[in-house]
């Protein structure tokens, strides 16, 4: 079938379907666009929308949800594991010595944290004594995470890393395989790299190296879609 068929089809349905509206009576059908959501409104509205969230265990040891925070309008999304003692304390991510690190590592490719950046996390309530989140807070949160995804529309995503690699690709590999390239996500080119936390706990140049080279690689894809 040759294109001008495919629309001829495609009128023949049209035209059937106003003939089906017109015999029910109606007159006239709207066209309206559906209305332009602003990101900051969407963002504040999710938010509030996870004020005393109970869906996982988290909820019984937490002193705050930590949302995430950031320019809604930034085009690159950083996301982290879970909050710490500190993010817990102050109810925003990424604010102690891991915090401080990361501020430091997005600024060395030329990004400034608080203009440029939207900073997340896979859960956002600490897990007890900073452990590991387990499967089903991290399956009961990822709804949460990828309605801030979709609000912000980012052009590259920076995965900061095991579970939040592994979340975002749905893969069991670790961040040592999955770092050093980039990733189809959604509409979004996702970057793994090592958590700034680990790069604390492995202060060694190789590790330092790899994590650098991550981010030169996020700095181009970054200048390439924006």
């Amino acid at each position: 079938m040759d294109e001008r068929e495919i629309l001829a089809d495609v009128l023949r349905d049209l035209a059937q379907t106003l003939r089906h509206h017109q015999d029910l009576g109606v007159t006239e059908i709207s066209l309206a666009q559906a209305p332009v959501v602003d990101p900051r409104e969407a963002l504040r509205t999710q938010e509030a929308a996870l004020q005393g969230c109970p869906r996982c265990k988290l909820s019984t040891s937490r002193t705050t949800v930590v949302f995430g925070s950031g320019n809604p309008r930034a085009r690159l999304l950083v996301v982290g594991e879970g909050p710490g003692e500190e993010e817990d304390r102050q109810g925003k991510p990424f604010v102690g010595r891991a915090g401080q690190l990361l501020t430091k590592m997005l600024a060395a490719v030329g990004f400034d944290r608080e203009r440029d950046c939207y900073i997340a996390n896979v859960v956002k309530c600490r897990p007890e004594r900073n452990r590991n989140p387990e499967p089903d807070e991290v399956a009961a949160c990822t709804p949460f995470l990828m309605a801030q995804v979709d609000t912000l529309q980012p052009a590259v995503i920076l995965a900061l890393g095991n579970f939040a690699a592994q979340t975002l690709l749905a893969t069991r590999e670790g961040i040592t395989k999955l770092r050093g390239r980039t990733y189809e996500y959604r509409s979004s080119v996702l970057v793994p790299t090592f958590h700034p936390a680990f790069l604390l706990r492995n202060p060694g140049q190789e590790f330092k190296r790899m994590a650098w080279d991550d981010l030169k690689l996020a700095r181009r894809e970054y200048d390439r879609f924006t």
